[in-house]
């Protein structure tokens, strides 16, 4: 299990994360849902021991991530799609990453093979392609066979038939009782892909609820109950659409999660 607790951060004046609580279960796919700038990516970085909160803690199978022994073998992550050395080609990468964390080299071979890059193994990371790239951060998070898994935004760049089997993989890896949490802004992806969703915006919890149950909310559409939910949260928000929203955004938040 995923929690936070009271989590804030402050980058000067800019306030990125502010008391938000959540936690994300297992056996289930979690999406992490917001506008730009509503905090995702900085929540994520504070889940992973990449910054430190200003408040609140989290914790992963009730530890911090700084705490774990193996954390490849505990946690698989990516944050971002070229987090590797652009001169290495894939398999040493990987072969690099698995030394470091005692994990047998045979598994470099399976998970590329899983992500469909066994073919390009020797090749220099530095030459793929985005699609490619966000396929060896996956190689990456599977590495260790870890039961928690946090991706931000790993659909990007990937073309449709790309975008069909990372869903089939996040779905797959829920269903053996893994804790999945993954944020995008393909709302329509969402809605097929994920269980659960966090909702956030301005850096405060909105909603944590069912999809089923927020795309009540919409009519039926969850894009439309996003917008209607995020309404005013966004960091590039129109006036046309501000104009447009009639409905005070406290009074149309999901009934599971309602904050002030």
């Amino acid at each position: 299990m995923i929690e936070a607790q009271g989590l804030v951060k402050h980058y000067g004046a800019t306030t990125a994360v502010d008391g938000l609580t959540f936690t994300v279960q297992p056996g289930k796919v979690t999406g992490f849902l917001g506008p730009n700038g509503s905090g995702k990516s900085t929540t994520m970085r504070l889940l992973l021991g990449l910054d430190k909160p200003d408040a609140g803690v989290t914790r992963i199978g009730g530890n911090p991530y700084r705490d774990l022994r193996w954390p490849l073998r505990e946690v698989g992550s990516m944050l971002e799609a070229r987090a590797f050395h652009p001169g290495r080609s894939a398999r040493a990468h990987l072969e690099a990453l698995a030394s470091s964390n005692a994990i047998g080299l045979a598994r470099v071979d399976e998970v590329l093979d899983t992500v469909g890059l066994a073919g390009a193994a020797r090749r220099r990371a530095g030459t793929f392609s985005l699609g490619m790239a966000q396929r060896l951060g996956i190689a990456t998070a599977l590495l260790g066979d870890p039961q928690v898994f946090v991706l931000d935004e790993p659909v990007n760049g990937l073309d449709p038939e790309g975008i069909h089997w990372i869903r089939e993989l996040l779905k797959s890896l829920a269903a053996e009782g893994r804790t999945v949490f993954v944020s995008s802004h393909l709302i329509s992806e969402m809605a097929v892909t994920a269980d659960h969703l966090v909702v956030v915006g301005g850096g405060r919890l909105l909603a944590d609820t069912s999809v089923a149950k927020l795309s009540a909310a919409g009519s039926g559409s969850l894009e439309e109950a996003f917008f209607a939910l995020t309404a005013g949260t966004g960091q590039y928000e129109s006036t046309s659409r501000r104009a447009g929203s009639t409905t005070p955004t406290n009074q149309r938040r999901d009934s599971d999660t309602a904050h002030p």
